[in-house]
């Protein structure tokens, strides 16, 4: 029997390697003029609520490394990290007291080099969190600022008063606080303003100070040189203020309070152009930095929630490079679960329309500032959600729990709420509408205590679903979200549809959204149609009317969601297609499939022998 079973590792590995050799020749092209990043699935991890390790609740560099066998099992090509860096966490690693130490409750410097190690030998890149626009309060830099020692002197933005009102210093402008509030503190030490756009412990750096651009820069080079991928840039669209320093008109749409961020119009606080120039000489230095030791691209990653002309210069202009991947946010600000497929061929088909040549989409479903993505369009949404995101051309993003389908924890009480966005209006009524703690909750990884991140209370709740909405028992099912994201990423990362044609569109009085893909294999180029039901209802469709080479092979179901009826593989009349409701399914030709189940059964197969 022995001897059986290493003749049959033997066969899989031989035709292993011989499908990735013929999937390696197929995309031969476009491996040899696209990038690393352009056709990757990344996976943003928050750390604080990852994994435990060391039993206090909060999430750690090493329960990360543990995990990296999930992210290599799901196909994820890169992770990056929301910030891990010395903070007092009042924004919880968004205010940096030391932009190149670790924060001790993350562990050691030791630690995140080893976590480098681990993913490099998995394949997998770890691109840091960057956060460029302020420092926490309890940073040396704002100290000798506030003291002016040192040179430090204006490292931030300080501004007198504009006039002292029975002995109170009035504020040098309008301007309001992202987390509520004046975005003005006053220094006694100082006798000046410092602004902020965020908390008040998080004051502005001053990037017209070109000693604090080289500061920054410094920063970028101290990561690299440790290990890192690259760079995800946090709030770059507020780097700039204009001046001379002015008021804000107010908003027209009528928000009447006016401490709330929304009251005024922020033209003068951000998406200046200065902004842009700062990217560019970013890229310029990710560059330089792979020239000169080699090794495949460190790519930037910017954050900005800008509209469509703001956010194509990012990219570059004028003949100078830009981010690498300029986050496209379009599920998640223009699309809603009131949205029709309609909204959605509309949304998308514009979004892919702007990208600027030789420059490639990505999709984003949600991340650590904004509800689950189950919570916003409804959990039967989800695999439906994830079938567009793994589905469009460019590059997937996915929030870590996103391959589970988990959903917002809304049960977080007032006294439970830890994010200073919720807290700082000191208003128990609106708690719920601003906090990002239920999106933050800790990953369930199965359904023993605390969900198996921690031994401990974890520092926020965890859904109290988690008892049935777990990676262990997903796994375990033979139909699950969990699978269905794995299928995906297996499926866009063999046939590369990354780069091929799309054609969109709507059908059954706009409840279906429908779109082609198209791939090169083996010299042959091969055409999948998605199709997303968004409604509860069942549906017949003649699919060949919308998209005529169906009628043209044999047509399966090469993947279905899992509350589906259709088996994989299940064959299908296109032109008689019964859509289930709230199904996602991929359609395609059953050369296609037979091939690529074979690809995977061999690999896990050879992979499960060889570990033994």
């Amino acid at each position: 029997m022995g001897g059986l079973i290493q003749l049959v590792g033997i066969l899989c590995l031989a035709l292993t390697l011989s499908s990735a050799r013929e999937v390696k020749s197929a995309n031969k092209q476009t491996e040899d003029t696209q990038d690393w990043y352009e056709h990757a699935v990344f996976y943003q991890i928050y750390p604080r609520s990852f994994m435990d390790s060391d039993g206090n609740g909060v999430g750690d560099i090493k329960g990360i490394t543990s995990k990296l066998g999930h992210l290599k099992d799901l196909g994820v090509t890169g992770t990056w990290l929301s910030p891990i860096f010395t903070s007092p966490m009042k924004d919880f690693g968004y205010d940096i007291a030391n932009f190149t130490e670790v924060d001790e409750i993350f562990g050691t410097l030791d630690d995140l080099k080893e976590l480098f190690a681990t993913a490099k030998s998995m394949g997998i890149k770890i691109i840091l969190d960057f956060v460029p626009n302020h420092s926490s309060n309890l940073c040396k830099w704002f100290e000798w600022s506030e003291n002016r020692e040192n040179g430090y002197d204006d490292w931030y933005v300080w501004v007198d008063a504009k006039e002292i009102v029975d002995g109170v210093p009035v504020p040098p402008t309008n301007w309001v606080s992202v987390f509520y509030g004046p975005a003005w503190t006053w220094s006694e030490k100082r006798q000046q303003f410092y602004l902020h756009q965020f908390d008040y412990q998080q004051p502005d750096l001053n990037f017209r100070n070109p000693v604090v651009v080289e500061a920054m820069k410094d920063v970028m080079r101290y990561w690299l040189e440790m290990g890192a991928d690259g760079f995800r840039v946090d709030a770059i669209n507020h780097l700039f203020e204009k001046e001379p320093l002015q008021d804000e008109p107010e908003n027209w749409w009528g928000v009447t309070d006016p401490n709330d961020y929304g009251f005024l119009d922020h033209i003068y606080t951000k998406d200046l152009d200065e902004t842009y120039d700062m990217i560019y000489q970013w890229r310029e230095l990710l560059d330089d930095w792979q020239k000169q030791h080699g090794g495949d691209t460190r790519i930037m990653m910017t954050e900005a929630w800008v509209d469509d002309e703001l956010f194509t210069r990012y990219y570059g202009a004028s003949g100078r490079e830009g981010s690498h991947m300029p986050f496209n946010f379009v599920l998640i600000t223009q699309l809603n679960e009131h949205s029709k497929p309609s909204d959605f061929k509309r949304v998308i088909d514009e979004r892919l329309r702007i990208i600027p040549d030789g420059k490639f989409a990505n999709w984003v479903l949600g991340n650590h500032d904004k509800n689950r993505v189950g919570t916003r369009y409804g959990a039967q949404m989800v695999e439906g959600m994830l079938a567009l995101e793994m589905g469009l051309p460019g590059v997937a993003v996915t929030y870590y729990g996103e391959e589970i389908g988990m959903l917002d924890n809304k049960a977080i009480t007032w006294e439970e709420t830890q994010d200073p966005q919720a807290c700082n209006p000191q208003d128990p009524s609106r708690y719920q509408e601003l906090s990002r703690d239920p999106a933050r909750t800790p990953m369930q990884w199965d359904n023993s205590a605390y969900a198996g991140f921690s031994s401990v209370t974890p520092w926020l709740p965890v859904n109290s679903n988690y008892g049935t909405l777990n990676l262990a028992r997903q796994s375990g099912q033979d139909r699950s979200v969990y699978h269905f994201y794995k299928d995906l990423v297996a499926f866009r990362q063999v046939y590369d549809i990354i780069y091929g044609d799309y054609e969109s569109k709507v059908l059954a009085d706009d409840s279906i959204f429908a779109y082609r893909r198209t791939s090169e294999f083996n010299g042959e180029t091969s055409g999948y149609v998605f199709v997303i039901n968004f409604s509860g209802s069942e549906h017949t469709l003649d699919m060949t009317q919308s998209f005529d080479f169906l009628a043209q092979h044999n047509i399966y179901v090469d993947y279905a969601s899992s509350g589906s009826s259709y088996e994989q593989g299940t064959k299908i009349d296109p032109a008689a297609l019964v859509v289930g409701p709230y199904d996602a399914l991929v359609l395609g030709s059953s050369g296609a499939k037979l091939i690529m189940s074979l690809t995977l059964i061999f690999a896990v197969v050879a992979r499960f022998l060889f570990l033994q």
